[in-house]
């Protein structure tokens, strides 16, 4: 019964996902861990983490890491866990592949008319309000700690998050370059 709900789940989350694999992590978030309770926010904290980290688009591995996550919460083998990442998988990128098959020809003739331009117009808060979203989804006291907690870790996560979003933003440093400098800090300062 999981497969079925982590389809239709999925399919959803495809379905209205706009904004690519950032703008999608709220709504896995909400729906794995507060819906669903498939997985703790630590765990989907982790997801999000080795998503970011893995070589594809950050909503398809996460949701690939659910998908396994998920099915193995529940009880189920590593063989089951792995038809769970298919699932989720394949259920995400489907909603996509049906509305480029469909819409292609169509956008493409219609795509300077006011009406599409409008969409476009109407989708960018939203797509804007998402990748805020997920960015405030990933403040959390598992990744950033908390005063109270380790005034260390809290210190040294809040200054390399600052370092990070000023060398992209302002100094154009590559943000593959700003990860691995921040994971090599992270080892050297809080091991």
């Amino acid at each position: 019964m999981i497969f079925l709900y982590l389809f239709i789940t999925f399919f959803e989350i495809g379905l209205f996902g706009f904004g690519g694999g950032y703008g999608m992590l709220s709504l896995i978030q909400h729906e794995t861990v507060e819906r669903w309770h498939w997985m703790t926010s630590s765990q989907f904290t982790d997801i999000v983490a080795i998503s970011q980290m893995t070589p594809g688009p950050i909503g398809i591995n996460s949701a690939t890491y659910c998908g396994y996550q998920a099915v193995v919460n529940a009880g189920y083998s590593v063989p089951m866990g792995i038809l769970g990442s298919f699932t989720a998988t394949f259920a995400l990128m489907l909603p996509s592949l049906i509305l480029m098959i469909l819409i292609s020809k169509m956008f493409i003739k219609y795509m300077h008319t006011q009406t599409v331009q409008s969409v476009f117009i109407g989708l960018r808060p939203a797509v804007v309000g998402l990748l805020l979203a997920a960015t405030l989804l990933l403040c959390t006291k598992e990744n950033f700690s908390t005063p109270y907690e380790d005034i260390w870790q809290f210190s040294i996560s809040v200054i390399l998050f600052i370092a990070t979003f000023v060398g992209t933003l302002v100094f154009k440093i590559n943000p593959i370059k700003m990860i691995v400098m921040s994971a090599f800090a992270g080892l050297l300062l809080l091991y």
